[in-house]
This record gives structure tokens, C-alpha cells and sequence, in this order.
């Protein structure tokens, strides 16, 4: 089977999924994905056990084919950008510091804390997993889903200011865990070879983001630009634009060896808000904007169904899936201590509204950017490990706090009105 069939096929597989759940489930995206994947993994292992020959072509298409690039560059910066492309600055103006300390100081703490208490976790368990790589998980396992959380905040009567805050913070850590997570890798990978310190770990960090944000403001400028004097009619090219500067600055940032995340993601700032600022006529048409909200639904949803395959080819362990069970338990606690800090030190200064913490911790599920993570990373010692608990986290952060958020909105309100 080529590489193009087996693409075909997961595009295939998210589409019969997206329409299962519109018209069917009738779930939040995330939940009824989550769901349907699970239902997939399901029947595969079935078929796997019934039918030997069906084991060996699925083992075959999973094995014999490596992902890692295709998630690294392509998928990752895809939805990245996408992402970026839709915050408005202009309602962000206000919340501008909350919603920067959350994402930044929250990512930070909610890294350290699970690294940490999933590196004591494991040792517990009887499983070895270097601290290095515990600290990427951490930052891997960071990232909440934008799609979910605003799709389920808007049905309810939030404060403007609490809804720009659960927003603007799930879209902006985005890119930060990202590119805490990538320098941690190269960190790990740097400790297998020689000693280094506090000065070579600041290095890294601010060669990689500052590069990466040079790289995004130079190419979100030039696409601006571009996109000004390309008329709005013109639709394809357009699109085919914006495509070409995702790829471009992806690839321009790894030949440097600077963050290419964070170069998408300031290009999708800088695209998505000057060309839509007031002073020029609309530079960059409507159906670009819906164009990248199509493209992050559809990498979502492929996202759900390639782990969901995944799983076949992992050793199913219950050692692997307890340390995921736990690992949820201490994801959740770090997501409250994430921001409950930064939300109680600004509360000194700044009125935060008294549900804040509860709404942004449950609130935060996650979802596509921890899975192709921790799918694209390179090959180490403790990788099916890391995997397992990823799958296992968002598996249970989707399920159990997707399907209770609502219950909480209601309750919190309700105390609210009373």
C-alpha cells in the first residue's frame, strides 16, 4: 500500500467519523472523535484476532511507514497556524496580559509538575523513564484544545472578559508547549552526550523562540503584503499563498534550526489580524479564514483516527495504562495549580471573575496537539510509554471532563444567579 492510499484512507476514516457524529452522536467534536476512535481500536482488535493475514497488513501499514515527518512538519505547523489565524487581537486588547501570564507562566508550571510527578509515578509503577523525557511529556500534555473549549463556552451566558480569557489562553499555549516540549527534546537528546547547564538551557530556549518569531514576522509581513495586492476575487491564490508560507517558513526555520512552530504561529498573528485590520480593505478574503478552520477540523479528526491506529501496534501493558490513569490524575491537578497561581497573583491587581479556576481547569481539555506530539517524536527508550499515556490522558480528559464541562457550567451559573 502507498503512502498516498494509506492518506487517502484516513481522510476517508475522518470523514465517516465527522458525519457520524453531525448527524448521529450529536457530540462536542472532540467527544463524539474521541468516542468513534475508541470504536474504531475496538474493531480492529477484533478483526486482528479473528483474521491473522488483517494483524499482519495493519501491523505492515503502521510499522513499514514512518509518520514522524509528515506530524512534524506538515500537521503540526498546519494546525498551529490555523489556530493563530483566528484569534483577533482587537477583542484581545483588554485581556491582552491575563490571557499572555496564563499561557506562558501556566505552561511553564503545569510542565514541571506533571514531569515531575509522572517521572516518581513511573518509578513507582516499576517502569524507567528518563527525567528529560518525563519534562517533555509535561509540556507535550500542556496544550489544551481550542475547538472544544470555545465550542462549549459559547452556549452559555460567560462574562466577555472570562470568555476571551478561556479562549485566547487555550489558543496561545498552543504554540508555547509546543515549543517548550521541542527544546526539551533537543535538551534530552543533548544530556546523552555531554553535561549542560543553566546558560546552554536558556540558549536553546532563546535561540529557538526568537528565531522563530524573526522567521514569522518577516514571512506574516511579506504574506500581508501579499495579500493586499492580491485581489480578493482571486480565491485560489489566496489559499495556495497561505499554504506556501506555512510550508515555506516551516522550512526555512529548520534549515536555521529555530522553532518552526513559533514561526507559524506569529505568521498566523500577524496574517490573521492585519489582514483583517480596518485601515485596508480586507486583505485577506472570508473563505481564507474558513479555508484554515476546515483544514484544522479535518487534521482533528485524522489526528483521532491515526492514534486510535496506533494503539495496535503498542504493547498493550496494564503497567502502561495504569501509569496513563494516574498520569491523567496528575495532568488534571497541575492544570489547576497552572491557573490558580497566575489567577490568584493577579487577582491583586486585576478583578477576576470567582469561577475563573474552576472553569479554565475543567475547562481545558485536550485533544489534537498532544497526540500529534507525542506521534511525531523521534525513536527513544520509554517512547511507547510516553505514547500510552498521551493516548490515555486525552482519552480521559475528552470522555470525562467533555461530557461533565457542561454540568459544571450549569452548576456554576446556577450558583451564580442564586
Amino acid at each position: 500500500m502507498q503512502i498516498l492510499d494509506i492518506l487517502a484512507l484516513f481522510i476517508f476514516l475522518a470523514g465517516v467519523f465527522i458525519y457520524i457524529n453531525t448527524y448521529y452522536l450529536k457530540l462536542p467534536s472532540s467527544v463524539g472523535l474521541m468516542i468513534l476512535a475508541l470504536g474504531l481500536s475496538l474493531a480492529m482488535l477484533v478483526l486482528n484476532e479473528l483474521i491473522p493475514e488483517f494483524k499482519l497488513g495493519t501491523e505492515r501499514i503502521l510499522k513499514d511507514y514512518d509518520y514522524h515527518e509528515v506530524l512534524y512538519q506538515l500537521v503540526l505547523s498546519f494546525m498551529l497556524f490555523a489556530g493563530a489565524l483566528q484569534i483577533d487581537f482587537k477583542k484581545l486588547a483588554e485581556e491582552r496580559t491575563p490571557v499572555l501570564i496564563l499561557a506562558l507562566v501556566g505552561v511553564i508550571i503545569s510542565t514541571t509538575v506533571v514531569g515531575i510527578g509522572v517521572f516518581y509515578l513511573l518509578q513507582w509503577i516499576g517502569l524507567d523513564l528518563d527525567i528529560m523525557y518525563c519534562l517533555v511529556f509535561g509540556a507535550l500534555i500542556s496544550p489544551t484544545d481550542p475547538i472544544a473549549v470555545t465550542s462549549t463556552i459559547r452556549k452559555y451566558n460567560l462574562s466577555k472578559n472570562l470568555e476571551t480569557r478561556i479562549a485566547g489562553e487555550s489558543l496561545f499555549n498552543d504554540g508555547i508547549a509546543v515549543v517548550v516540549a521541542l527544546t526539551l527534546l533537543d535538551l534530552a537528546h543533548s544530556t546523552e552526550d555531554h553535561y549542560i547547564g543553566i546558560v546552554d538551557i536558556l540558549w536553546v530556549f532563546g535561540t529557538d523562540i526568537v528565531g522563530g518569531i524573526v522567521i514569522g514576522l518577516f514571512l506574516g509581513y511579506l504574506g500581508y503584503r501579499l495579500l493586499k495586492y492580491i485581489d480578493n476575487d482571486e480565491v485560489e491564490v489566496e489559499v495556495l499563498m497561505t499554504l506556501a508560507l506555512v510550508m515555506a517558513g516551516t522550512q526555512l526555520a529548520e534549515f536555521t534550526h529555530v522553532s518552526a512552530k513559533q514561526a507559524v504561529v506569529i505568521m498566523g498573528l500577524v496574517i490573521g489580524n492585519e489582514g483583517k485590520s480596518g485601515h485596508v480593505t480586507s486583505a485577506a478574503g472570508d473563505y481564507v479564514f474558513k479555508f484554515w478552520y476546515l483544514i484544522e477540523e479535518t487534521l482533528n479528526a485524522m489526528l483521532f483516527v491515526l492514534i486510535g491506529l496506533e494503539m495496535l501496534i503498542i504493547p498493550l501493558r496494564f503497567d502502561y495504562f495504569a501509569a496513563g490513569l494516574f498520569a491523567f490524575i496528575i495532568v488534571l491537578f497541575a492544570r489547576y495549580v497552572s491557573v490558580g497561581i497566575p489567577i490568584s497573583a493577579m487577582s491583586t491587581f486585576r478583578k477576576m471573575e470567582g469561577n475563573s479556576i474552576n472553569v479554565l481547569a475543567w475547562g481545558g481539555l485536550r485533544g489534537g496537539i498532544p497526540i500529534a506530539l507525542s506521534l511525531s517524536l523521534p525513536e527513544f527508550e520509554g517512547k511507547e510509554v510516553l505514547i500510552t499515556m498521551t493516548y490515555t490522558v486525552v482519552v480521559c480528559s475528552v470522555l470525562y471532563q467533555g461530557l461533565t464541562v457542561p454540568y459544571l457550567m450549569r452548576l456554576t451559573f446556577n450558583k451564580k444567579e442564586g
